[in-house]
């Protein structure tokens, strides 16, 4: 065990606190997203947990204030920009300003993905739409939305949630991986422009997930009837050094290192969360 003297304990404690900070996370009610949440709360933020559903956001919401952090739970689309809006607008009203975004909401579809039954010339243009809005559109909403404010008062900091997808094109999902890659691509150029626009104390960053079970790809990653892995995810494994999926858990390291002031240097870096995926060249 590390002898740390007592005073520089406390600056490593505050040098990862969030005190007294706001921040907000899309896609809340999530697997991934009300981990987040949680985690922010633990590190001592305000947190607002937002979704589409009403009821899902208030359980997690009720689960950080039982624990005795502050939450609020609020029903907004994010494809909805008036409501939006009216919801900036609420949360300074019970929080203040947002310090720290996080754009949790996305997924994919199963009418998005390819298959033997689904061949892409016959992927429904409009489901493809709505993955690119979902992922892209309203992460974009937020960033303008949130930002703004942001640029207003010269700090801040904007975490979106991209993925593996994003940065190396996967087999079967072309929109969803077509939309984190505009995830990824919108952070970098907005990282540079909210620095050299407004303020270098304004930060942007993405975390890129690699492959987590979650309720959206379950039907991709285990077999329906007897749940065992399917050949794509063992595939999967077989190409993750670490030899595991991921756990909402994992995350949140790496999360609460971004929105801290432990990263004050770091901008436009998309953080890969993948056990080794990305870098693994299979051999």
């Amino acid at each position: 065990m590390i002898d740390v003297p007592m005073n520089q304990a406390v600056f490593f404690q505050q040098l990862f606190s969030l005190q007294g900070q706001t921040a907000l996370v899309t896609g809340g009610s999530g697997a991934l997203g009300s981990a987040m949440a949680k985690a922010l709360a633990t590190a001592g933020a305000r947190v607002v947990i937002m979704g589409r559903r009403a009821e899902p956001c208030e359980r997690v919401a009720q689960d950080i204030r039982a624990a005795g952090g502050q939450a609020l739970g609020l029903a907004c689309d994010v494809l909805d920009r008036p409501a939006l809006e009216r919801s900036a607008e609420e949360i300074i009203a019970a929080f203040g300003p947002v310090d720290t975004l996080i754009n949790a909401a996305g997924g994919n579809h199963p009418q998005a993905t390819t298959s033997a039954e689904r061949p892409f010339f016959g992927l429904d243009a409009r489901i493809v739409e709505q993955i690119l809005g979902t992922n892209f559109t309203g992460t974009f909403h937020c960033c303008q939305v949130f930002g703004c404010k942001m640029a207003e008062r010269g700090r801040g900091c904007i975490i979106n949630i991209a993925s593996m997808a994003g940065l190396r094109p996967l087999t079967l999902v072309p929109a969803y991986s077509a939309a984190k890659a505009a995830v990824i691509n919108l952070t970098q150029w907005l990282a540079v422009h909210m620095a050299q626009e407004y303020s270098p104390r304004i930060r942007v960053n993405a975390l890129a997930p690699g492959f987590f079970l979650t309720d959206q790809n379950r039907y991709l990653l285990l077999d329906a009837q007897s749940g065992a892995p399917t050949p794509r995810a063992q595939a999967i494994l077989a190409h993750t050094p670490m030899g595991r999926l991921g756990a909402a858990d994992d995350l949140l390291g790496a999360l609460l290192w971004l929105a801290s002031p432990a990263a004050a240097f770091v901008t436009g870096q998309v953080i890969a969360v993948d056990g080794g995926f990305s870098t693994f060249g299979g051999v």
